[in-house]
Parts: C-alpha cells; structure tokens; sequence
C-alpha cells in the first residue's frame, strides 16, 4: 500500500476551519505530520459472490445477509459485492488519549485529522478496487449504520475479512469499532454504471446527533458522507 497522506484541509473543514489562520493552519498541518510519522493506515477487502435466494441479499461466502431496503437498492445490478475494512489501528487511539490528557485543544485537531485521514484510506482502497475489477462499475460504498443497514453487522463484517486477527479491531456491545479510527464498508461491482447515490444526512447513522445538522449544514457538505 503507498503512503497515504493526511488532507490537512479537508481536516480543517471538519473543524469548521476552512478559512483558518495562518497558525491554525500550521498547527494541523504539523499534527498531521506527526501522525503520519507515528501511524500506519491499513485496509483490507474482499471480494464475494451475491446471492439473492429468498429475496434477501447475503454474500454466503462471508457468511453474511445484508437486510433491509439499502443493500436491496444499492446492488440491484451487481453480481459480486466487496467488503472492506480500513483502520489507523491502535497507534492513533494511543496518541490521542495522550493529547486528551494533555492539551484537549491539540487532541482535537488529532480527531480531525485522525477522521479526515480514515475516509482518505478509505478512497486509497476503493481506488485499488476498481482497479483490480477493470470494466465494472462501482456504486458508492455504504456501511453498517447507513439507512437500514443494521450497525450490528460490523462484528460480521470483521470476521468475514479475519480483520481481528490481521488487523486488530474488534466491535464492542454497541457495535463500535475499537480502534475508533476504522471503517467498514460494501462496494458493489456491476457490469453497468450506477447512478445511485447514498451520501448525505438521510443514510447516515449519525443524522440524530450530528453537530453539523444542527447548525444547519448538511452532512454531505460538511464531513463528507
């Protein structure tokens, strides 16, 4: 896997910074580079068969079913879906209990940083996906907690991809991922180009709590869902 690197200014906007000043700007920028030097993102995926007896859609190589209107919707079209994980693993929880112990400010822009450098591994690893499958379509990668997809699906999700073994991450009692910097995800692959879109607040798990929705902002301005 190449180096990814941390989108210092995509960290900025989820701190409600895009316009920051020079010193903020120079501080994520040096926290970044200090998380880069420390951390090393990882992910892994796998490719599985669907199967769609009964008028659900599981992937019984994964041993998985996917309930629910989402996954029916966003692999209509596909023969194959893929899983995947992606993680900054344990290094970063570590880094940011201790700047939560010593400066809550700088543990912030750690967060920030720390979040807008998942969903970067996360492109890192569809953009291998396509790759690999060349002259089929992918449609938006979707998670559990998304619409209806039930968030009690990461435990599955890990061990289909053995990501506690090779990776590390578990799913605690509500279903959260530990280290908390790590993401699951489904891409689908069809033969035609899809042309469904699940971003935005209506899909995502969050959409009750969100801080951004209640200033007023949409999800899929602010933070990139």
């Amino acid at each position: 896997m190449s180096e990814i690197k941390i989108p210092v200014g995509e960290a900025l906007r989820y701190m409600r910074a895009a316009n920051a000043d020079p010193d903020t700007r120079q501080l994520a920028e040096d926290t970044a580079r200090m998380l880069e030097k420390r951390v090393q993102p990882r992910y892994l995926w796998r490719a599985c068969r669907i199967d769609r007896t009964g008028g659900e859609v599981s992937l019984p190589e994964a041993g998985l079913a996917l309930p629910g209107t989402l996954a029916g919707k966003m692999l209509a079209e596909c023969d194959t879906a893929v899983l995947m994980v992606c993680t900054l693993g344990a290094a970063f929880d570590r880094i940011l209990n201790e700047w939560e112990a010593r400066d809550m400010a700088k543990a912030v822009v750690v967060d920030v940083c720390g979040s807008a450098w998942t969903e970067a591994v996360c492109d890192a690893a569809e953009a291998e996906i396509r790759g690999r499958f060349p002259g089929l379509y992918c449609t938006d990668r979707f998670s559990p907690g998304y619409g209806d997809l039930p968030l009690d699906l990461q435990a599955g999700f890990l061990r289909a991809l053995d990501a506690g073994r090779k990776l590390g991450i578990t799913a605690n009692e509500s279903s959260l991922l530990i280290p908390c910097k790590s993401v699951t995800a489904v891409i689908g692959l069809s033969e035609k180009p899809q042309g469904a879109k699940i971003r935005g607040c209506g899909y995502c798990s969050l959409r009750e709590t969100c801080e951004y929705r209640k200033e007023g902002t949409e999800m899929s301005a602010a933070c990139g869902r």
